[in-house]
């Protein structure tokens, strides 16, 4: 059996997610896909905007066989961290054959040419790169810089400019240091740019779909305020549909403000405690955090209002919002140098946690069991085969998870539901 692996996000799922499945099984010849998925918080350094066994449904009713959760750890890393997890997991998985991945040019000839550029660093490559970052130039520009320099090629701005050319950059060059036998395929992205916030077509992307969302909550809290009186979660709705499947369509019918919308201000009052606890010389044990961020988060402290205000009072020319917001999530989270160097040594991720299956995935499941060298863990209490180190990086998923479903409980006024309860989700 061939089986080609995804690596998503789904906040939310969409009609690109839908086209990225076919095609990913059309051109890899594989006969079914394995999904590996971010948890309750996304690559860009926020909270997913619904949790994640609500999009791990989804994702099953169109038809993913198989639905496993990267650890937060990785899931809110850079985008080197990010793919160095998800492909540690597929390694260690043993019967993936290929990985298939969306980018904006659609070109895995340049991909990959950048990609081993990075894996290998040359002495040119190098010595550009730091004399860049020396000049304070953020490190995604410096590394653009440099490589335009050793490739002598102008047009890579385009291409490195671009996320999702940037992850798969990134998967490729995590494949390649691994010597992985596991082929590598690349779809063009449909229409829609990542970034693009209005709806285009059938393929519009997630960013647009999540400011809709956002639109009809802010709506309806001012309808119960008595400010607005229109059915505004319909006609997002009504707009939703040939965007998203039909199932996806109830189902955030029928979660909306019960389960979902989640966003980064919802944890505002939680990290302002968090840094109440902490100290300059504290801070920079927590991941991405720099001894100069750290020095201006304490200076900041008493200017912090909202989560997203804060990042945007942090941010400078050579570190991003994006960059901030993930180190301020990685303080919150409990998310350590430590904890990520432990995790290398010993091979990235320790264990494949499913977060849901179809029923008609017995086949698939059988090879994944037969074939791991990981545990794979349906129940949290199956943790005999777990080292140390893999029960500290699942104490941090459950920690995590506990965290964002505290905020659920919080804004929808309704009962906890501890991690060890929720059930895996069956299709």
């Amino acid at each position: 059996m061939k089986i080609v692996g995804l690596i998503t996000e789904y906040n939310p799922f969409h009609n690109g997610h839908l086209y990225h499945i076919q095609k990913a099984k059309e051109i890899s010849g594989a006969d079914a896909a394995v999904v590996v998925m971010s948890g309750n918080y996304v690559q860009r350094g926020a909270p997913a905007i619904m949790p994640k066994h609500l999009r791990a449904e989804v994702a099953l009713e169109a038809g993913v066989p198989v639905v496993m959760e990267l650890p937060v750890c990785y899931a809110a890393g850079s985008a080197e961290y990010f793919a160095a997890g998800a492909i540690s997991l597929f390694e260690q998985l043993g019967c993936i054959d290929s990985i298939c991945f969306g980018s904006e040019c659609g070109d895995y000839k340049v991909l990959e040419r950048i990609a081993r550029v990075t894996a290998d660093e040359p002495e040119e490559y190098k010595f550009s790169l730091q004399e860049a970052l020396r000049k304070g130039i953020s490190f995604p520009r410096a590394r653009q810089m440099a490589l335009k320099a050793y490739l002598k090629d102008d047009s890579l701005d385009v291409i490195l400019e671009q996320p999702n050319n940037i992850l798969g950059i990134e998967y490729i060059k995590a494949l390649y240091k691994k010597k992985s036998s596991i082929k590598t395929y690349t779809i063009k992205r449909m229409v829609s740019g990542y970034h693009d916030e209005e709806l285009t077509g059938s393929y519009s992307s997630a960013s647009a779909i999540r400011k809709l969302l956002a639109y009809a909550s802010s709506s309806i809290h001012l309808e119960e305020e008595g400010m607005f009186d229109e059915p505004a979660m319909s006609e997002v709705l009504t707009r939703l549909e040939g965007q998203v499947p039909p199932s996806c369509i109830r189902l955030l019918e029928e979660m909306h403000r019960t389960r979902y919308p989640i966003y980064s201000n919802d944890f505002s009052l939680l990290l302002k405690y968090k840094l109440l606890t902490e100290t300059s010389d504290t801070l920079v044990k927590y991941k991405d955090v720099t001894e100069d961020l750290a020095n201006r988060i304490m200076n900041h402290a008493n200017d912090f209002i909202t989560f997203d205000q804060f990042c945007d009072l942090l941010k400078t020319r050579d570190m991003t919002y994006t960059r901030i917001s993930r180190s301020l999530f990685h303080i919150l989270l409990d998310i350590t140098n430590e904890d990520m160097l432990s995790y290398q040594e010993e091979g990235y991720c320790q264990y494949a946690r499913i977060l849901g299956f179809r029923k008609d995935a017995g086949q698939i499941l059988s090879c994944l069991k037969n074939s791991s060298s990981v545990p794979i863990i349906t129940k949290l209490t199956q943790t005999e085969d777990l080292t140390p180190v893999g029960l500290n990086m699942l104490s941090k998923d459950i920690f995590a998870s506990n965290l964002y479903e505290s905020i659920i409980t919080n804004k929808f006024k309704l009962p906890f539901i501890n991690e060890y309860q929720h059930q895996i989700v069956r299709i």
